[in-house]
């Protein structure tokens, strides 16, 4: 059996997400999002470059999770493609590109968080976190700081 493969991006969220919806309703989350980048030195030290700033989009019920999930500065982890585009402004065509998530999770080297294992489909219909319960998440658990991995996995 052959083993799927993808790409992925790590970085973080430069820009307030957006959520909007389209006009047959389906949802779109939008973030301008940062890539770090280093070189490699000769000493064996490492030297930080400027970051490079990328459009991030996701569609459907994910891109509804994530805009509850995700806030300027958080750090991510995403799967999913890249895909081009064509667009006219000011009379010029132009293109650009996007990476489209097909899933997305905090980064656990660098933020902590709590998981909520309960089942997804409450028994009651009563989940007082909404849709980031679904992800394990609640706004008020969401934190931005740089963590050890130690950290983040309780050690």
């Amino acid at each position: 059996m052959a083993m799927r493969t993808g790409q992925s991006v790590s970085g973080f969220i430069a820009s307030d997400p957006q959520l909007t919806h389209g006009p047959e309703g389906v949802a779109r989350f939008y973030a301008r999002i940062g890539i770090e980048h280093y070189r490699h030195e000769d000493d064996g030290t490492f030297t930080q470059l400027e970051p490079s700033f990328h459009n991030l989009v996701m569609f459907r019920a994910s891109a509804e999770r994530a805009a509850d999930m995700f806030a300027k500065g958080d750090r991510f982890v995403a799967a999913g493609y890249v895909r081009e585009y064509a667009y006219e402004r000011d009379g010029q065509h132009a293109s650009g590109d996007e990476f489209v998530a097909t899933t997305i999770g905090h980064d656990t080297a660098r933020s902590r968080y709590t998981v909520d294992r309960t089942p997804r489909n409450d028994p009651a219909g009563q989940d007082p976190a909404g849709p980031a319960r679904d992800q394990g998440f609640t706004p008020a658990e969401r934190t931005t700081g740089s963590t050890t991995v130690a950290e983040a996995i309780g050690n």
